[in-house]
């Protein structure tokens, strides 16, 4: 008889993905962060904007230190579109501010006596 612990012997086991040769890594947070920065920079209003844009900045950070430079592009394309949704949104912001002060003092507007 044969020893049937020898032919039916376990592979050891590992992670996944590691050793693997062809494995990718991970590019989940740059992804996202370049989504959102996109997103922020393509919306119209101050609030969802801001919202976007941060998100699109905080994971192009978050990317650029986990996954660091297998996912470079995702992360830069990230920050860059996230911060110049930033100023894009803020900008909106004070025009909106703006302008309504400037409504707000126009004496045209006001009650008639």
């Amino acid at each position: 008889m044969t020893d049937s612990s020898s032919a039916y012997s376990q592979p050891a086991y590992s992670q996944p993905g590691a050793g693997q040769p062809g494995a990718a890594p991970k590019k989940t947070l740059s992804l996202i962060g370049m989504i959102g920065g996109i997103v922020g920079l393509l919306s119209i209003f101050g609030g969802w904007a801001l919202l976007f844009s941060i998100a699109g900045v905080v994971l192009g950070h978050l990317g650029q230190r986990r996954e660091g430079q297998p996912a470079r592009g995702f992360w830069l394309t990230a920050l860059i579109t996230g911060y110049l949704g930033i100023l894009i949104a803020i900008g909106w912001i004070i025009l909106y501010i703006v302008g309504f002060a400037a409504l707000a003092s126009d004496p045209s507007l006001g009650t008639t006596y």
